[in-house]
């Protein structure tokens, strides 16, 4: 049985995984100063966060159509895949599975939609680990997901507390924080819900909490290193973590801007990890 694989740019995929898998992925959509853009097309990540402070009308997001995920399905099919994966991010954050549910109704018994119930390489591990059993079949692939979102650890310290509040997404969070805008909030997404988990007063104490929850846990199987435009204190976390790690860690360690439309409602400067635990 041939399996393909579909997911959509929320999964912060690198370019050679996407082509080392032959991982189809839709773009969401930004919309920036009244402009729609796909994401990661016509404005780059680090412009987007550069020019995101500065900005008058916050930016919006919004899902895919139904039609851009019936076009990879049907291409995937066409070329002689027997079932379609595809995976997307936690329902509870965005409509984004539910339209690529809509989309699988077209093609009756060949698409199995995933609530990944994570964002960022979050979903993109769980779409990486389905890639890679692929090959052995539809439920070795399933079988791999579930296996991954269960050892997922996804934690993030966010500059501030005004892109949260603002984006509405997480109401819950921004009051057990007490709404303050001042704190640098530490959260986590579990089951696809953004959970407080603390919150510092400087960047210095918000780096140290970042790397206490990475080591914490026990041995990694994948990591990625996440940021929204903050590059030196991502490979700062990562130099911290190789010099304190007391076991293995992966080869393979990404280091991820991420993407826009993710980093609308998180705002510049924040500094996260996407890990699974062995």
């Amino acid at each position: 049985m041939k399996i393909g694989i579909v997911t959509d740019s929320t999964s912060d995929l690198p370019t050679y995984l996407i082509e080392q898998f032959e991982i189809q992925v839709v773009p969401t959509i930004l919309i920036l100063d009244g402009k729609e853009y796909a994401d990661g097309i016509g404005i780059s990540r680090e412009d987007f966060y550069t020019r995101l402070p500065a900005l008058q009308t916050a930016p919006t997001t919004a899902a895919p159509s139904i039609g851009d995920f019936t076009t990879p399905y049907e291409t995937l099919l066409s070329q002689g895949c027997d079932h379609i994966i595809s995976i997307h991010p936690a329902n509870q954050l965005t409509t984004i599975v539910n339209v690529a549910r809509q989309a699988a109704l077209e093609f009756p018994a060949k698409v199995t939609c995933v609530d990944s119930g994570s964002l960022s390489l979050g979903l993109g591990f769980q779409v990486v680990a389905a890639a890679e059993e692929a090959e052995f079949g539809l439920k070795p692939a399933l079988d791999a997901i579930e296996s991954t979102c269960k050892r997922l650890q996804v934690s993030a310290a966010l500059d501030t507390m005004e892109y949260l509040k603002r984006s509405g997404r997480v109401p819950g969070m921004a009051a057990a924080l007490g709404g303050l805008l001042s704190i640098k909030p530490m959260i986590e997404l579990v089951d696809g819900q953004v959970k407080a988990i603390g919150a510092v007063r400087t960047t210095k104490q918000a780096d140290e909490r970042i790397l206490k929850f990475l080591l914490e846990r026990g041995e990694l199987e994948r990591l990625a290193i996440l940021h929204t435009n903050a590059e030196p204190r991502a490979r700062n976390l990562l130099d911290e973590m190789m010099s304190r790690a007391r076991q293995s860690v992966p080869r393979d360690i990404l280091i991820v801007n991420v993407t826009a439309v993710i980093g609308t409602h998180l705002g510049p400067n924040g500094l996260g990890f996407a890990a699974v635990r062995k």
